[in-house]
């Protein structure tokens, strides 16, 4: 952890720093930090430009997203957080969290666990940019101004775009054939797919070709609500329905009426609830909280998830008959590594959008062969950040192969895990037992080591396929192999 009172690498005081204390409209940013000398720092610098919104941990901020009536457009948040403050596993958890809670979101990361190796994860991930403590605070003022700019240009670009879909992958084609088939379709449409590959563009473009596009587009994402909370932000309430039911809520089965409902992870859904969506679906019919009339929803239901459903169904998470009937129409969106002809169309396409704040940039011919060979396991989200980061760094210039291998995360290395043990056998157990040297848990890490270390190797230090062939996230094998190499 870093300690508050060295927050200010200048030693400057706040007043010190130019101030603009007369604006109208502030938006809001959430501040994620355990110390509470940084928290009142960066609050009272930061209060002067933006509605500051604070949280010490994980679930504090969960909590607080739960209360506000819009979301934060921006999101500072520190890697080592409670209950594991030496370790980034909880920042990055909540990177992924506040993502998938709002995917406009610019999310800065504010950490003293500041490696190569945290701050590509944390870019991965979704973060767009990555602040090491302690820090300048004109810098980090100036970095937060600019992902305020790139968030309201981008608002009010796609708010005026179509939907359509870049690429001429044959992924994407068949994706597209399938919004067409389905957009007028009264059945539900399950949309599957990896968190970054833009599930919602789908559910936008399913609601903006049907006949019902004159109608409300609503979404709400089940992994951001708690739970005690979600039935009736879905259903409604009454007054006095519930400690803290002040006043009626219509609930968005009610203010959606004829048009589309998104219900984004849906795979987060608690199984109490999943029995009424179920009613919803088969015959229409709810109750709002608190009230016995029986409401009738003619809504279109839209649901997405990246979690793979038929294995949440098999652990018990999920119910089957839910699954089914959200699944009669069913989407898949696939993943940008096996997308490989469209990789060059989205950077053109996003050099295009955000041409007025980044300048655009060229890669040179080595580059061009890394972009289109990279993964991309954060997906198109990664992709457009990636564009905005060596915008912002080479305006105008043309990008090298290193400077392009500097902002991916490829450098999980197999080479980490050599010094561990390769030569577990029988023999070695029984003379480690017979010295009275046998240790279970270090048998168990050198398993972990060797088989992380294969599947490195074999995969070319490829983060994704390495993570994919163990069965296991990104972020556990990352933390995995961090730990093991440090051991």
């Amino acid at each position: 952890m870093v300690d508050g009172e060295h927050l200010l690498k200048t030693g400057r005081t706040m007043p010190e720093i130019v101030m603009k204390r007369d604006i109208e409209h502030k938006s809001t940013l959430l501040l994620v930090d355990d110390d509470p000398l940084i928290v009142e720092s960066l609050g009272f610098m930061l209060g002067q430009y933006y509605h500051v919104v604070t949280a010490g941990t994980r679930d504090a901020a969960k909590r607080k997203l739960a209360e506000l009536a819009h979301c934060p457009d921006m999101a500072l948040v520190d890697l080592g957080l409670p209950p594991y403050p030496h370790k980034p596993e909880e920042g990055f958890e909540l990177i992924k969290e506040l993502i998938n809670n709002n995917p406009t979101m610019k999310i800065l990361v504010l950490s003293g666990q500041d490696n190569d190796v945290n701050i590509q994860h944390a870019l991965t991930l979704g973060a767009v940019d990555f602040i090491a403590k302690p820090a300048d605070p004109d810098l980090l003022l100036s970095r937060l101004q600019h992902q305020q700019r790139l968030h309201t240009i981008e608002i009010k670009r796609e708010t005026h775009a179509n939907t359509r879909l870049i690429g001429c992958s044959a992924g994407i084609e068949a994706v597209r054939n399938q919004i067409q088939q389905f957009a007028d379709s009264p059945f539900p449409v399950l949309i599957e797919g990896e968190s970054g590959t833009g599930k919602e563009m789908i559910a936008k473009a399913l609601h903006e070709s049907s006949k019902r596009k004159h109608e409300p587009y609503m979404v709400i994402n089940c992994a951001s609500i708690a739970p005690d909370l979600l039935e009736a932000q879905l259903f409604g309430h009454r007054k006095g329905a519930f400690t803290g039911a002040e006043r009626e809520h219509k609930g968005f089965f009610i203010e959606v009426g004829k048009g589309t409902l998104f219900l984004d992870e849906i795979g987060e859904l608690p199984v109490e609830l999943q029995s009424k969506l179920l009613r919803v679906l088969e015959t229409g019919e709810f109750y709002r909280v608190g009230e016995t009339q029986v409401y009738q929803s003619q809504a279109r239901i839209v649901a997405a998830t990246n979690k793979v459903l038929t294995e949440e169904v098999s652990k018990g998470n999920f119910r089957t008959d839910l699954y089914h009937r959200l699944g009669i129409l069913h989407i898949r969106m696939p993943p940008l590594r096996d997308r490989e002809e469209d990789k060059l169309l989205l950077l053109d396409h996003f050099q295009q959008l955000y041409a007025d704040t980044v300048s655009p940039f060229t890669l040179d011919d080595e580059a061009s062969k890394l972009w289109n060979s990279y993964a991309f396991p954060g997906n198109v989200r990664e992709l457009r950040n990636i564009v905005i980061r060596l915008g912002t760094k080479y305006p105008g210039g043309i990008v090298s192969h290193r400077q392009l291998n500097d902002e991916l995360e490829t450098q999980l290395s197999a080479e980490t895990l050599n010094g561990q043990s390769q030569s577990l056998t029988d023999e070695y157990i029984v003379g480690q037992i017979e010295a009275g040297e046998f240790k279970l848990d270090d048998l168990l890490s050198d398993i972990e080591s060797r088989c992380i270390r294969i599947a490195l190797e074999k995969y070319n230090n490829n983060i994704s396929k390495a993570a994919e062939a163990l069965h296991v996230n990104r972020t556990t094998l990352y933390s995995r192999v961090q730990k093991l190499g440090h051991n």
